[in-house]
């Protein structure tokens, strides 16, 4: 064999042993199966590109350290306005994703919620797409897994269990409280002039049901945008706390919550007398609930009810 032939042997040799190291890498690379209401999909442990459309599944992976490739800027949470940085991909709408820009990422995971569930398989055909939400008759069930399952995904199961212990703590501690204080309570979303209801098992029942504040009426209407209800439901029912979200400073509107309450007979009821009117932090319940952060907040306004 000539001198050129055993070094062309060599290079090749050095070749396809440098190859069967990278397939044996792969070949040995973790990765989790995660079966989600929508499908089943198979995921890389620690992906290092990641698209996130939901801003609750956003503030966890956030909270994580994990670095994020893309996300929907259109409303971000103001707590997480770090996120409309350029090095940030713009992926399109909460329910329009912009394909091309996500195609480009080349993402090894991308993390939806309700909002994209129409187009979950059009997504996934790009990458590993795992689907993630709350249920809101079960807040506290929902939430634990999801974080239990995206700590899994990131290998943060330990900062987890801590953070939930936390939490749970805290919500424990609200739940005897309101016990104790035995006020009833109404959750009302104002959109811009107009009024809406939430009870138990809506998509603010948490409030009921995890943070023990029992309800001041409940035959509310369980639908997605609430109970359309006047000022003349409010003296009807006359809560001892109110809980307002302000939709409009979240999605845009001329009207603030303030405003909408600032009305006489609302100056007539129970809660108006007693200052408990709490407006809580609209954009974490509206858009971002069932974040890591986020449900802290949550739990911070309720705090408030005892401070």
């Amino acid at each position: 064999m000539t001198s050129i032939m055993k070094k062309a042997f060599s290079i090749t040799v050095v070749i396809l042993m440098v190859l069967a190291a990278s397939f044996s890498a792969f070949a040995q690379q973790d990765t989790i199966t995660v079966v989600h209401e929508l499908g089943e999909v198979e995921v890389a442990k620690n992906p290092q590109t990641v698209v996130v459309f939901d801003y609750g599944l956003l503030d966890t992976v956030d909270s994580f350290g994990v670095k994020v490739a893309g996300v929907v800027k259109s409303s971000l949470p103001s707590y997480l306005e770090k996120f409309r940085a350029d090095q940030y991909v713009d992926i399109g709408t909460l329910f329009e994703p912009n394909f091309e820009r996500i195609y480009e990422l080349q993402p090894d995971l991308i993390l939806i919620s309700t909002r994209q569930a129409e187009v979950f398989e059009e997504l996934n055909r790009i990458a590993p797409t795992v689907y993630l939400t709350i249920d809101t008759s079960d807040y506290w069930g929902s939430f634990s897994s999801n974080l239990r399952l995206l700590g899994e995904i990131f290998d943060r199961s330990e900062l987890v269990e801590a953070e939930l212990r936390g939490i749970k703590e805290a919500m424990d501690v609200i739940n005897a409280q309101a016990a104790e204080l035995g006020a009833s309570a109404l959750i009302l979303m104002a959109n811009d002039g107009a009024l809406s209801a939430y009870g138990p098992g809506s998509r603010f029942g948490v409030i009921h049901k995890e943070f023990g504040f029992p309800a001041a009426d409940s035959n509310i209407e369980v639908v997605n945008h609430g109970q359309n209800v006047s000022f003349e439901y409010l003296v009807q029912v006359n809560p001892d706390l109110i809980f307002v979200i302000d939709r409009a400073a979240t999605v845009g509107g001329s009207i603030s919550a303030q405003q909408v309450m600032d009305n006489p007979l609302v100056r007539m009821l129970n809660a108006h007398r007693n200052d408990n009117i709490y407006y809580l932090t609209s954009q974490v319940w509206y858009t971002a609930s069932g974040g890591l952060v986020g449900t802290k907040i949550m739990v911070e306004d309720l705090e408030a009810v005892f401070q």
